[in-house]
């Protein structure tokens, strides 16, 4: 028997960072500090993300290489990257920038696919809701220089 699952959330969070500082912390592929769920990446420093570009990340939860895949980007607005992790389930994130007269928003999107979704949400959920959040507070400290 084949089960599908599809599970997606967002996540949405407000800073007082402007559009160019939050950009910038989320396309420093170097520095994954602010994310909940990744420790530590083998991105060099400076390197800027663009379609078709594959880099490796390391999990803090279980601490294994996770292979990353950036499907889109549009500079300043939108970030979409795919998890290639395990058999069994397909992880895709995007993140989306967007100023406003309160602030900037930044929102985080979670899409899982496949039969260990349920599983695989149910450990990453309490880590996946931070994520905006997080990355909005990195930026506003660096605004605050």
């Amino acid at each position: 028997m084949w089960c599908k699952f599809t599970l997606f959330r967002t996540y949405r969070a407000l800073s007082t960072a402007p559009v160019d500082v939050l950009w910038q912390k989320l396309i420093n592929l170097a520095d994954v500090s602010w994310n909940p769920l990744l420790s530590s990446t083998n991105a060099p420093r400076g390197l800027i993300p663009t379609p078709g570009l594959i880099y490796q990340v390391v999990t803090r939860l279980i601490p294994i290489p996770v292979r990353i895949f950036v499907e889109r980007v549009r500079p300043g607005e939108l970030l979409s990257v795919r998890f290639l992790a395990i058999p069994g389930v397909e992880k895709r994130v995007t993140y989306q920038v967007e100023s406003t007269v309160c602030g900037t928003y930044v929102s985080y999107s979670v899409t899982l696919r496949g039969w260990l979704s349920p599983l695989i949400w149910w450990l990453i959920r309490p880590y996946a809701a931070r994520v905006a959040s997080e990355l909005a507070q990195a930026a506003e400290q660096i605004a605050a220089l």
